[in-house]
């Protein structure tokens, strides 16, 4: 009689080896072959707008290696390392002492001696660190006590948008710390505002009352320089490929941030007549940007910036787009038919909405919706794997909106909802892997 699980188990091997593959494939079809895991210097793919299909790949190896151990390693030995990871300290360490910038002068490798008197800290405890990100292959042991950059540690060096995005990071856990305090106050138990989310609760605990929004230049310029990082991590550049933008003549981005998205947009796609909408203070630091990074879109007369409160007022009316990007993640279900409902009022009858954001699996999926109803390139995941291809990346992001304002990602049936309550009708999606993009029309009496 056939073992079931066994069965499930070589369907899991079987996924592992084809992924691989498929992965080594785009990787040398860029001509540069595979990256080593203790390399020294970016692979042209790591960076690169259009990693769709190697990201697919990854997806379902990722996925499948994590169930593989779940199924075949003792109970006790999994959950246990959940909570038993470190790596984020170690990595905060790194980013906050500057050591990837400190070695990317020293390729060679640098000694711990030289390394703890370039960033002030004891040598004996920085060498503790970069050995357990050694395990992981961010940063490299050369020779004994003397350490060097990898790829991965190239992304924590402060120039890097990455690195940025994870230097905002720090304060979680200390927001996650509390989520269960936060469950059973009184306060805070049943609100879904922003005021009410974990990370508010924390810092009242230290006798701080800072609000979420409430940042001076210095963390304006650091908060939007993460988000573009956040922006590499998920390759939100896959929408400029993978979306007709050939077909549109004019974009509003909605909450638009210093225009990370619309530059390449404009970029890419020169006769697009582009609106960065945004708060006033970010319009500021967004024609900054735009002068700096796109100055030719500016001469071109193709690019205006229009100060917009999305929750108080409306964007620009009669455009072909209305493009939201990480928007209504950090909004509760009420906020984001406000804003979605601001839009619906100045749409013409050819308008789109587009929605960039994750999208939840469930694991009994409402059947007023499939996944694959209006899909475009989806790739639904294998029989033998967990939800979400195995990953738990889109879940995780959930948590993170949780902590810091009490937002969250939804499930494609919860998208289609919100825009129905504002006489939206959900026409086609876009999956790009861990997040999708949901195009929107006005809903036909």
């Amino acid at each position: 009689m056939t073992d079931q699980n066994e069965v499930k188990v070589e369907a899991l091997l079987s996924i592992i080896n084809s992924s691989a593959h498929e992965a080594i494939a785009e990787y040398k079809n860029t001509g540069h072959g595979v990256p080593g895991v203790d390399a020294s210097t970016l692979h042209p793919l790591d960076f690169a707008t259009d990693t769709l299909a190697l990201r697919k790949a990854i997806r379902l190896l990722e996925g499948a290696c994590e169930q593989l151990n779940t199924i075949l390693a003792p109970p006790q030995h999994t959950t246990y390392n959940f909570i038993n990871n470190y790596n984020w300290a170690c990595i905060d360490v790194a980013v906050q002492s500057r050591i990837a910038d400190v070695l990317d002068k020293h390729p060679e490798g640098l000694s711990v001696d030289a390394l703890a008197d370039a960033v002030n800290l004891d040598k004996t405890k920085i060498a503790r660190v970069l050995r357990v990100l050694a395990l992981r292959g961010c940063f490299k042991e050369v020779k004994r006590d003397v350490f060097a950059n990898t790829r991965l540690s190239l992304v924590l060096r402060s120039t890097s948008n990455v690195g940025s995005c994870i230097r905002t990071q720090r304060d979680f856990p200390k927001y996650a710390a509390v989520l269960y305090e936060t469950m059973v106050d009184q306060e805070f138990a049943r609100s879904h505002e922003v005021e009410k989310a974990p990370r508010a609760f924390a810092l009242k605990k230290e006798g701080k009352n800072n609000g979420y929004w409430e940042m001076n230049d210095e963390e304006h310029d650091i908060f939007h320089k993460s988000m573009m990082g956040y922006s590499e991590v998920q390759n939100s550049s896959a929408v400029l490929h993978h979306y007709p933008w050939d077909n549109v003549s004019s974009v509003v981005d909605v909450g638009s941030g210093i225009g990370a998205m619309s530059i390449s947009l404009a970029k890419m796609f020169p006769h697009l007549r582009i609106t960065d909408q945004d708060l006033p203070e970010t319009m500021k630091l967004s024609r900054s940007t735009w002068e700096k990074n796109a100055p030719e879109a500016l001469l071109s007369g193709h690019v205006e910036f229009v100060p917009l409160n999305f929750l108080e007022e409306s964007p620009v009316a009669g455009k072909d787009v209305y493009y939201l990007r990480n928007v209504i993640h950090g909004w509760s279900d009420d906020e984001s038919r406000v804003i979605l409902t601001n839009i619906r009022k100045v749409m013409g009858p050819n308008s789109r909405v587009l929605i960039h954001d994750c999208v939840l699996s469930c694991q009994f999926q409402e059947p007023v919706v499939e996944t694959n109803e209006f899909s475009k390139n989806h790739t639904k995941a294998p029989e033998s794997t967990l939800l979400n291809f195995g990953s738990h990346t889109s879940h995780q992001l959930d948590m993170v909106m949780w902590l810091i304002a009490n937002g969250k990602e939804r499930t494609l049936n919860e998208f289609k909802n919100i825009g129905a309550g504002v006489g939206l009708v959900l026409t086609q999606t876009y999956d790009f892997v861990g997040m999708m993009l949901l195009e929107f029309k006005i809903a036909q009496d």
